[in-house]
């Protein structure tokens, strides 16, 4: 037997009051833990209600002494609760004859301070993982007496230092990730060397030196993560000796050279990204030879010389980006025999041929991306049969002729059409007004004429919009988008009127030229007046502000009672914005930022950021969610950022929780909220202390069900697709209607350009689909397995992950494997809430039929989120 033991209860699932409680010095008590179970010594924890805890480690480690009252676990030997009896204070397991420790997994904690170098003594340890902690310092020598070590995981911490020598030693190594920290130096040279390393994640550091040839030597390599490091020197041509590598992401580095010829022996590789290095030469043709390709991303390096035709063999490649290069010649006919393409993005290279008419011609196609080239000609009327693109962007050409009405065939056309800095002339094609999925449109600078049809109010999904620079004439058509839109969508057509342009379109008095000379005396003497008071209103307005400041700052000091002189003053904020008007005056900046320093003030934690209570000084409450640090690095796009944020600003849906503001101060970024006292899904579901009284309520059930649905089914509509879909990440306002959370980090976080690990883009453990592990990518039939998962949770009331379902076994498993254990579909549900009435069992079975579909484990046979809306529908009206 081998000992698995985890410590008492993992940060997600704890209670807010838990996950307030300082975090624990790792070294200061596991070493006592690990020596007890080295027979001799105790140790020390605080929990709350610890009795499914303690019966958890009796069945697991067979302690002698323990039992057979598991009621009163306080009673057994070596154990000493606090005076209320339901929690664990010292636990004393020196001497009790256990079996040696193999497999040690404390990750998803708060332990701080540093390994503990007693990990040492652990000689027959196998598995270690001590990954999303608080540790700091250095990765101790005394880890290298673990021979036997095959799986090493620590990241997710502050570890500094470099990476050990004797890393390279252990044999018997094949997992080593330490993702996450703030490790520098070199990568051993000695790394595989001696191990037969299968999967090596070490994104997110401060690594430098090159890549060493070792990792690759014994060909076992399977997965290689070393994005967003300061790597330099070469890809070395010992790549090609593996033959098993699935992922190679090496991005953001500064990385040198060609990739090696030898690439073409990696008969297994599925994704490529080396996107932001100093690569160069010519893309090699040897990656045709990598059949199953479905992802390659070359973006942003130096390379030169014409695609490719060989790239034209590869059939699973789903993603070809290779935006920002140098890039030249027509694009290749050959890719458009890959029937499984994507996306294809050849922005920002030198491409100088036409568009092929049999651009449409793979089926797949979502996502074409031209702009910023030197492409040529007329844009092919076959572009019509592209009729699943969600986004086509041609700006910045050498475009001519007009632009085709068969782009109005493309309804699903959601994210932008963009044909601005082109050549283009003639009308407008009415036939655009049919793309009513449409978000953002862009024709600027061309040299289109006529009148913007009044057909265009059609395009009922539209945020975003710009026809200046043109030779547009007539008026602007009377449609709440384009009237909201600033005067610069529409400047530059000389022959335009109407608002927002802020001119008449109507004819003047008398002779034209009197008529005109009045309009031009008229104008100057309101524009006179209108600067005077505009002066007038931003010092008044200025002062107002800098008073109410003042008074806000003065108020906060007081409500938080630090007006003491040798309080450290708030950070400097550098950026924000509040998108709601009426809003603006009520927030105040500094006194959120103060808010997220303060731990009581964290109300919860998950996958991507932390959510505090802030209360203003005008009375107004905020839900105030400080990105966590692997999303800081959108700050370093700051701009871009800011755009995505203002956009779901502007989306409207009733079941979507969407930013009123955001705050940027040093490295961190903080989005604001609207605040929702009641609390979350998981809470209403399976926090006994959000509710003092179960009441059997199936059809508020049902309708939270419905809105997620709904707001999900949004979401996709426009292209989004979400990160992290929890019942903890679901919301209920005051009359239990759903709100998706976390909507942003969708925008902001990019999983596609390899920026994060699979553990950072996947979501919440319980919810991730199982393809996610081989795939490495979010996907909408990934978001309906989630959703599938908080159907479960709302049919059976039980967690996603849980002991009692036995090893190794999640909650769509348990009910997928009821008729296997011989239970009925009943059995599975919440008796409480099917035995109240008929009518009420046979609502719930329906929606279990729905959940099954949902959580299959063949992605495509899962519904889409729009059909799954029609299904509940018709369960709640039949």
């Amino acid at each position: 037997m081998f000992i698995f033991v985890k410590c008492f209860r993992p940060c997600k699932g704890k209670t807010a009051q838990q996950r307030r409680e300082p975090a624990m010095a790792f070294s200061s008590w596991f070493s006592l833990f690990l020596l007890g179970l080295m027979y001799r010594t105790q140790l020390v924890v605080a929990q709350q209600d610890d009795r499914s805890t303690m019966l958890a480690l009796k069945e697991e480690l067979l302690v002698p002494g323990w039992g057979p009252d598991e009621s009163d676990f306080c009673s057994w030997a070596g154990v000493r609760c606090s005076s209320n009896g339901s929690t664990v204070e010292i636990l004393d397991l020196s001497h009790r004859q256990l079996r040696e420790l193999e497999f040690l997994d404390f990750s998803s904690n708060k332990f701080g301070s540093s390994i503990p170098p007693e990990l040492g003594s652990a000689r027959n340890l196998q598995s270690l993982n001590l990954s999303n902690n608080f540790l700091t310092g250095r990765i101790p020598d005394e880890l290298q007496s673990l021979k036997r070590l095959h799986d090493l995981q620590i990241s997710g911490n502050k570890l500094n230092g470099s990476i050990p020598y004797w890393v390279g030693n252990l044999s018997n190594l094949r997992v080593f990730a330490a993702y996450e920290n703030e490790l520098s130096g070199k990568i051993p040279e000695n790394l595989g060397s001696s191990s037969e390393i299968r999967l090596l994640n070490l994104h997110s550091n401060h690594l430098g030196g090159t890549i060493p040839e070792s990792i690759f030597a014994l060909g076992k390599l399977e997965v290689l993560v070393l994005t967003m490091n300061k790597l330099t020197g070469n890809l070395p041509e010992s790549i090609g000796n593996c033959k098993g590598l699935s992922s190679v992401r090496i991005g953001n580095n500064s990385l040198i050279g060609n990739i090696p010829k030898a690439i073409g022996n990696v008969s297994s590789l599925a994704y490529f990204e080396a996107d932001n290095n100093n690569l160069s030469g010519e893309i090699v043709p040897a990656f045709g030879q990598c059949s199953n390709l479905t992802l390659l991303n070359l973006a942003f390096n130096g390379f030169t010389g014409m695609i490719p035709p060989e790239l034209g063999e590869l059939m699973n490649l789903q993603e070809l980006i290779v935006s920002g290069n140098s890039l030249f010649g027509d694009i290749p006919k050959s890719l458009f025999k890959c029937r499984s393409l994507n996306k294809l993005d050849l922005s920002n290279n030198r491409f100088n041929g036409t568009i092929p008419e049999d651009i449409c011609n793979t089926p797949r196609l979502q996502y074409l991306i031209l702009s910023q080239n030197s492409i040529r000609g007329e844009i092919p009327r076959e572009i019509g049969n592209c009729l699943k693109l969600l986004a086509l962007q041609m700006g910045s050409n050498y475009l001519t002729g007009s632009i085709p009405p068969e782009i109005g065939q493309i309804k699903n056309l959601q994210i932008a059409l963009n044909l601005s800095f082109n050549h283009l002339h003639g009308p407008l094609p009415s036939e655009l007004g049919k793309l009513d999925k449409l978000v953002s449109l862009d024709v600027s600078s061309n040299q289109l004429s006529g009148n913007i049809p009044s057909a265009f109010k059609g395009m009922m999904s539209l945020i975003a919009v710009n026809f200046s620079n043109n030779q547009l004439t007539g008026q602007v058509p009377a449609f709440a988008p384009f009237q909201k839109s600033p005067k610069s969508s529409f400047s530059g057509n000389k022959g335009l009127c109407g608002e927002p342009l802020g001119s008449s379109c109507g004819g003047s008095f008398g002779p034209i030229h009197e008529g005109y000379h009045h309009k031009t005396s008229y104008k100057i003497i309101l524009a006179v007046i209108g600067s005077g008071l505009t002066v007038f209103l931003t010092v008044t307005i200025v002062v107002a502000l800098f008073m109410m400041r003042e008074k806000q700052e003065n108020a906060a000091k007081h409500d938080a009672g630090i007006a003491d002189v040798g309080t450290t003053s708030p950070p400097t904020i550098v950026a924000g914005n509040v998108f709601v008007e009426n809003l603006r005056q009520a927030i105040d900046f500094d006194a959120a930022v103060k808010a997220t320093l303060k731990d009581s003030n964290e109300l919860s934690t998950g996958t991507f950021s932390t959510a505090y209570k802030a209360v203003m000084p005008s009375g107004l409450i905020l839900l105030v969610k400080r990105l966590k640090s692997i999303d800081r690095t959108v700050i370093h796009h700051q701009n871009k950022m800011i755009r995505e944020l203002e956009r779901l600003g502007k989306l409207c849906h009733d079941n979507l929780m969407r930013p009123i503001g955001f705050i940027i101060y040093e490295d961190v970024a903080l989005l604001l909220h609207e605040y929702l006292s009641n609390g979350t899904l998981a809470q209403l579901l399976h926090d006994s202390t959000v509710k003092t009284e179960y009441k059997p309520d199936w059809p508020t059930r049902l309708s939270i069900a419905i809105g997620v649905a709904e707001g999900l089914a949004f979401l996709h509509h426009v292209a989004i697709i979400h990160l992290d879909i929890s019942s903890s990440n679901i919301l209920l306002d005051a009359n239990s209607k759903p709100l998706v959370g976390e909507i942003e980090i969708s925008k902001l976080l990019d999983p596609s350009k390899g920026t994060a690990s699979i553990s950072a883009v996947a979501g919440s453990f319980g919810y991730i689909p199982p393809e996610y592990a081989y795939t490495m990518q979010v996907t909408a039939p990934g978001n309906v397995y989630s959703y599938g998962v908080v159907l479960l949770e709302i049919l059976t009331t039980r967690l996603p992950v849980d002991e009692a379902f036995g090893e190794g076994v999640d909650l769509v498993k348990w009910v997928h494997g009821a008729p296997a254990r011989g239970e009925t579909p009943e059995q599975i549900l919440d008796a409480r809430l099917s035995t109240v009435s008929f009518a009420w069992r046979k609502e719930m079975l329906a929606l279990l039929k729905v959940a099954l579909l949902c959580t299959d484990s063949i992605p495509a046979k899962r519904p889409k989120m729009k059909k799954v809306v029609e299904m509940l529908q018709e369960i709640k009206q039949s």
